[in-house]
């Protein structure tokens, strides 16, 4: 049976198990929104800017693991969904983005709405197709979800001329994909393993440092299933949170830059690091030439060239986290006495872990006459169902909510990290919604992020998505005005937001629900009213001007250099 490019599209995101898409129509795609339009078996929600739904589809395959799938017309529409295809690309997000261009004849001639992006995103994106003859399309697009989801995930974009999306043939969708070029190592190398296990057992300071990617390769029952069985401490990276629970006496919870001081000291003395899934980013691992400078590193990714990038690596195991982390259960279990005399051998670490706790708790001074954001995420938290799904903007709540919120499953907490784009919450809860309309889902954003993407408000109303979002406003810019207070004497060049939006207003304007509190005794109350209201909601909390995001390590500083109290 014959079908158009447009056509030959959809039947291969459907035959991807695709149900829901975000897309904005144009020229350049509006022979796929024809086909749209009959095309009743992929859900497609409209938002309100190219960039928010980039954001959303992010959110949607952070949530649920799958692959995100975003639309956009030619030039302006496909140039708007490069900040979110750059947030995806740094966290590793498996996205498909689709861009219409202008028909073939017309590249390079610069044709109306006509813009390079598979050159603009070659540094963003995992891989790139331009798709010149119809007959390539449907072996293209199984291509681009194979590479989008195996390995390091990440996006990959296919750029579809107007003319390949009128033109006809034979729909076939291949059964497999073969690609000679790209092969990513799934199975750690056995010996590594063992050799892996063997250094564990022999250290007396070990430390877990857990990243994302134990999330994307679905590895917190493993990961949580081999440090219990150890008894080791763990600490995640702020897009680790949830790999193991924070609920658990050994977890050490985030570490890094605004980590906790125990899990910055553990690291700073630890024997033996044992990174899973994680990149030694510069928010972790403060001064390089200072970093667990005692310990052995063990480093286990998917990814090699992500191994001794930024430091030293003692033993290497390349492979997907989950099967790493199942043999190293499996050997671990098969010396049951080394892992008993190992425990033993601990103990005193364990001890000094537990009285760093004790000395320097994540705590914070509580006020009666002015709402603290630590207070108000703790009653998010208490209030909460137990499977919800948060997402954040970036800045000082982000921190707060990495901090106070505890995160016990995957996949709950949705921000970003590498790239730290503001503007992304409200989008990506808008995507994990869509994927999930029944659980709840929150936004937690400062009244800075909060209003680079705030039409999707629209967005939220018209699809039936019922997002809690809260804004944690000081009227600042506070991460920034927080750097200028500390290292720059207190000059707070342009982080002042004092036009009093009416966010109550605002979000009636949209045809949603708002709430506003102004006292500490008054933020309980709001919260169960907002999340007794079906529909979207924004509850704003007016909250301490000035309150900082503590412990703090100064850039170029070391982790066991934390600024505790200022």
């Amino acid at each position: 049976m014959k079908m158009n490019g447009a056509r030959i599209l959809l039947e291969c995101l459907k035959k991807e198990g695709v149900d829901t898409v975000f897309g904005y129509p144009g020229g350049t795609v509006i022979n796929i929104y024809d086909e749209l339009f009959s095309f009743k078996e992929i859900r497609h929600i409209l938002p309100r800017h190219e960039q928010a739904g980039t954001h959303a589809a992010d959110g949607l395959a952070r949530a649920t693991g799958k692959v995100g799938v975003v639309i956009a017309t030619s030039g302006p529409g496909a140039t708007n969904t490069v900040t979110g295809i750059a947030t995806a690309y740094m966290d590793s997000i498996p996205m498909v983005i689709i861009t219409g261009q202008v028909p073939t004849p017309l590249i390079g001639n610069d044709a109306f709405q006509e813009v390079d992006i598979i050159g603009i995103t070659r540094p963003c994106t995992k891989h790139s197709f331009l798709v010149r003859d119809v007959k390539e399309l449907a072996t293209i697009m199984k291509k681009a979800f194979h590479i989008a989801r195996t390995g390091r995930p990440g996006p990959v974009l296919v750029d579809l001329p107007k003319d390949v999306q009128i033109a006809q043939t034979e729909f076939k969708y291949p059964e497999t994909i073969e690609l000679r070029s790209y092969k990513p190592t799934v199975e750690g190398h056995p010996k590594q393993i063992e050799r892996a296990i063997s250094m564990l057992l022999a250290s007396k300071k070990p430390v877990f440092y857990v990243g994302g990617g134990a999330i994307l390769a679905e590895a917190a029952g493993e990961l949580t299933t081999l440090c219990d069985l150890l008894g080791v401490p763990v600490t995640t990276t702020l897009l680790g949170l949830g790999a193991y629970p924070e609920d658990r006496p050994n977890s050490l919870r985030m570490l890094g830059m605004h980590g906790t001081y125990y899990a910055n000291m553990a690291m700073t003395d630890t024997d033996m690091l044992v990174a899973v899934g994680a990149r030694f980013d510069d928010r972790v691992t403060g001064k390089l030439s200072t970093f667990a400078p005692h310990a052995k590193i063990i480093h286990i990714d998917v990814d090699p060239t992500s191994i001794k990038k930024n430091v030293r690596v003692d033993l290497p195991i390349v492979g997907d986290v989950k099967d790493v982390l199942t043999k190293m259960i499996k050997e671990a279990k098969s010396h049951p006495d080394k892992v008993a005399a190992f425990q033993e051998a601990i103990a005193p670490w364990m001890a000094e872990i537990e009285g760093w706790k004790a000395k320097h708790p994540l705590t914070y001074k509580h006020a009666a006459a002015v709402i603290k954001p630590q207070y108000v995420i703790e009653k998010l938290r208490e209030l909460s169902d137990p499977d919800v799904i948060v997402t954040t903007d970036v800045g000082q709540h982000q921190m707060w909510t990495a901090q106070f919120f505890t995160f016990t499953k995957p996949r709950t907490l949705l921000t970003s990290g590498g790239l730290g784009t503001m503007g992304y919450g409200l989008p990506a809860a808008m995507g994990a919604q869509a994927a999930f309309p029944e659980r709840q889902v929150i936004t937690i954003c400062g009244d800075g992020g909060v209003q680079m993407n705030i039409q999707e408000m629209a967005t939220l109303v018209q699809n039936r998505l019922p997002v809690k979002i809260v804004i944690l406003n000081n009227n600042f810019l506070g991460m920034v005005r927080q750097w200028q207070e500390l290292f720059f004497d207190k000059r707070y060049s342009q982080t002042c937001m004092e036009l009093p939006i009416d966010y109550i207003k605002l979000a009636d304007a949209f045809g949603a629900k708002g709430f506003r509190a102004t006292k500490t005794d008054e933020v309980e109350e709001m919260i169960k009213q907002g999340f007794a209201h079906d529909g979207p909601v924004i509850m704003e909390f007016m909250i301490a001007r000035e309150e900082k995001v503590l412990p703090m390590v100064p850039a170029g500083a070391s982790l066991n250099e934390m600024v505790l109290n200022a």
